[in-house]
């Protein structure tokens, strides 16, 4: 455990359940609120709003952008991003840089293999952005000014709440610190592919580790880490035969007999 954040796979996630259960109940205090309001006074900005469809989504965020006057915080899991969406924000990185806005931002470290990442990270790092990468942390989030957050409210990112409630944006941010603190400085220079798996790889693995011990399937694992399940799939192989496994059976026995070794 590190900061109070548990180490094991979900743990993360859990306290952001935990977290999102409650704002189920500030949701319905504010409408309970809501209802008692006189109607002649005008009720106040809704502090969590749900945004459904890509383009509202979308919206709301420039919006807030539009209105930063001090930092950027930004979590970008799934691994590599398409080369034409790092293309579209690069003039909207610059024009908030040159006016003063610091930004940080974190990736998986499989992006560190994307050419399209690595190109778009050395220019946004030549104006002042900080990119760091880990193995695997929560789903995207967008932090601007710890005045408004926002997150995906469903699997497939079609739905978004923008949040404005200060503990829970708090909460977020000092989540995303967390996650900063145990990242690694992305190679802002070009790197050879070799050196960047020498760097990342170790991490990796022991992120597939723990999560095949706590029993996640390899489609969520390889979702989980930004890396498609044939990518994953490579990864099994190499550990297998580090452990001197010849089935997946032995191959578990072998890794829950090291976890339980580390523990011990």
């Amino acid at each position: 455990m590190e900061h109070g954040i548990p180490d094991e796979p979900g743990g993360v996630q859990q306290l952001m359940s935990e977290h999102l259960q409650a704002l189920s109940r500030l949701v319905a205090a504010g409408l309970a609120d809501s209802a008692a309001t006189p109607a002649a006074q005008a009720p106040p900005e809704p502090r969590i709003r749900y945004h459904f469809g890509l383009e509202a989504i979308a919206a709301a965020i420039d919006e807030a952008l539009a209105d930063a006057r001090k930092e950027i915080l930004t979590a970008q899991p799934d691994g590599p991003r398409p080369g034409p969406i790092l293309d579209g924000a690069l003039e909207s990185v610059r024009r908030q840089i040159a006016g003063g806005v610091a930004m940080r931002t974190l990736y998986q470290h499989t992006t560190r293999f994307d050419e399209a990442t690595k190109n778009y990270v050395r220019t946004v790092s030549d104006y002042g952005v900080q990119v760091r990468t880990l193995a695997e942390f929560y789903d995207r989030m967008i932090i601007v000014d710890e005045n408004v957050a926002f997150i995906s409210a469903n699997e497939d990112r079609t739905h978004a709440l923008a949040i404005r409630e200060p503990a829970i944006v708090r909460f977020l941010k000092d989540i995303f610190e967390r996650s900063w603190d145990r990242a690694n400085p992305f190679p802002f220079v070009s790197t050879h592919a070799t050196r960047a798996a020498e760097q990342v790889i170790p991490s990796l693995r022991s992120s597939i580790s723990k999560l095949l011990v706590a029993g996640y399937p390899d489609k969520q694992i390889a979702r989980r880490l930004g890396i498609s399940e044939r990518s994953l799939q490579g990864h099994i192989a190499a550990m297998k035969q580090e452990l001197g496994a010849h089935t997946r059976i032995q191959f578990g026995y072998e890794l829950g007999r090291n976890e339980t070794t580390l523990i011990l």
